[in-house]
């Protein structure tokens, strides 16, 4: 199965204070048909607006395209005045892979998209990151050197000729930079401080390229240089992180403003822990922080475990809780209201027009089976039932997490619940996974079969759906196994209060395996092929006759304790 690219864009552009050149440049973006237009985050003090949108490939170029051409028309920066570097109206233009597409690929879409904007719009552009035409142009601060104001000498000389469009001074569109790279998180973590000159201290302690190396006055003695005459610097603390420092007069206060590069090499927490301990020892205080434009979902979550386990507290607990926990940490809504809904990438590409099985209320679900509609049925029941055990697991290993006593035992059932709260989640999407499964295949049996043709494609997409209607069951019966180590574990080892609640997960999780088991048996018969099917089958039996033989097992401790 073919699955859909998807790439995302944030161009930055000089305007963040008139409200309506920002709407018509917003409004170009979102007039693509299949791009989705994510956030909007315009800054009075940086007089800069960072925009994102996510589709496909061709459709997001097309949108960017039309984004630079507006902003070519309704920003002059002969005008332009901000806190943040820049050089043209479309300061910066990246193309990010997000699924199903790699670096390589997203990189030819942004040299495609660089060709188009210097040959149609005559905007000279230069191509950085993966797209960038050579080694002394990958790093975008290189690029951008001297800003828009040394933009009229820069342009001439031979070594900054553009990659595309002219190389000549254009007064009121400057030049743009068009490029590939993964994930960046742009970051401000606030201090009580109003200083520029301390706000860079601590950027220079936390970014990896540091501060320069000077002899006595770390500030105004003479730089110390190599042989070949390039200062010498001390290192930051951070791997993969860029930052300065800058007053903001919106807020009154001096800000760290970090450009995280690569999560894995420093996630957000560290870089803001990073800053705490930087300033502390300068004498200030980080008050808080906040996100320029969007955040990938497991940035928050690994902030919020961050936080619990420094607490020695379980970390299994839900998706809505660890986001909390990072919050108030990180002190991401000391400037501005922070929700979710609208800074985590992963909330805002959710389809909201499709509600949602597993989002309904506990009567609003039981209501939904009811109905005079066959879905959702037994197949989503189970695995809801499932949903269920992995729950009830979970809880019993954070309240044994929490016991008064076992406070040494805490990571330990901690690992235990976030399990618990991974299987449940995998669990609550098969939910729907099945209704929609079900539905599928009855819209292939609904196609048309007045010809050869229309027959042998409506035969092919019965097949199709068929196998998938057995696949999301079977993803039930695989996923409700696990659980039954985490129940037993909190039988044996858990809350002894809580027995029963382990013991009531048990059940739920056998049910849900025979059930789903039931629907993979019920759809073989649809199923053509012969081998496919006696596969499909014994694993069935395997797993039913497995969960049979762990409910037994488990039972009999049950049993025996509750005598």
């Amino acid at each position: 199965m073919h699955e859909k690219q998807l790439l995302e864009c944030v161009p930055n552009f000089s305007e963040g204070r008139d409200t309506s050149v920002i709407k018509q440049i917003t409004d170009t973006i979102a007039s693509v048909e299949g791009v989705k237009l994510l956030n909007v985050d315009p800054g009075k003090t940086t007089n800069r607006t960072v925009v994102t949108f996510v589709g496909e490939p061709a459709p997001v170029v097309e949108a960017a395209f039309r984004a630079i051409a507006k902003a070519m028309e309704v920003i002059d920066m002969q005008y332009h005045h901000g806190e943040h570097p820049r050089m043209g109206a479309t300061d910066v233009c990246p193309l990010i892979p997000i699924s199903h597409i790699t670096m390589e690929e997203a990189a030819e879409w942004a040299r495609k998209l660089g060709a188009r904007v210097g040959q149609e719009l005559g905007l000279p552009v230069y191509l950085y990151e993966a797209a960038a035409s050579s080694p002394a142009r990958k790093n975008l601060a290189h690029i951008r050197a001297g800003e828009y104001e040394g933009l009229p000498k820069k342009i001439i000389d031979p070594e900054w000729e553009p990659d595309y469009g002219p190389g000549k001074f254009l007064p009121r569109s400057g030049a743009t930079v068009i490029g590939a790279r993964d994930f960046l998180v742009a970051y401000n973590v606030n201090l009580n401080t109003t200083s520029v000159r301390r706000a860079n201290s601590v950027a220079f302690d936390v970014r990896e390229q540091g501060r320069i190396m000077r002899e006595g006055d770390p500030t105004h003695g003479e730089i110390i240089r190599d042989a070949h005459g390039e200062p010498k610097r001390i290192p930051g603390k951070c791997k993969s992180v860029k930052g300065i420092g800058w007053y903001i007069e919106e807020y009154g206060i001096a800000q760290v403003s970090l450009n995280l590069t690569n999560l894995n090499d420093t996630p957000l927490h560290l870089a803001f822990e990073a800053c705490c301990e930087s300033a502390t020892q300068r004498g200030m205080r980080v008050t808080g922080s906040e996100l320029v434009g969007l955040v990938p979902l497991k940035v928050m979550l690994d902030a919020g475990r961050f936080y619990l386990n420094r607490q020695n507290r379980s970390s299994g607990i839900p998706e809505a809780e660890l986001i909390h926990i990072a919050v108030k940490s990180l002190g991401l809504d000391e400037l501005t209201p922070f929700d979710p809904k609208k800074k985590i990438i992963e909330y805002l590409m959710a389809d909201e027009t499709k509600p949602l099985l597993a989002d309904k209320t506990l009567k609003g679900f039981a209501h939904a089976v009811a109905a005079e509609t066959p879905t959702p049925g037994g197949g989503s029941v189970s695995a809801y039932v499932g949903a269920l055990g992995a729950a009830l697991g979970t809880m019993v290993a954070n309240l044994t997490a929490q016991k008064q006593g076992w406070e040494q035992h805490w990571k330990k059932f901690s690992q235990w619940a976030e399990q618990g709260q991974r299987l449940q989640s995998l669990l609550l999407h098969l939910v729907d996974a099945d209704t929609d499964a079900f539905n599928k295949l009855m819209d292939a049996y609904r196609m048309s079969k007045g010809n050869d043709h229309e027959t042998q494609l409506r035969s092919k997409a019965i097949q199709e759906a068929t196998a998938l209607a057995i696949e999301i069951p079977l993803q039930v019966m695989r996923t409700a196994i696990q659980a039954f180590g985490l129940l037993e574990a909190m039988v044996l080892e858990g809350n002894p209060n809580s027995i029963t609640d382990a013991a009531v997960g048990v059940l739920c999780t056998r049910a849900a395996i025979r059930g789903a088991g039931m629907n993979v048996l019920v759809n073989l018969s649809g199923l053509k092929d012969a081998t496919a099917r006696d596969e499909y089958r014994k694993e069935t039996m395997q797993l039913v006759s497995e969960a049979e033989m762990r409910e037994s097992e488990i039972f009999s401790v049950v049993d025996e304790r509750l005598k």
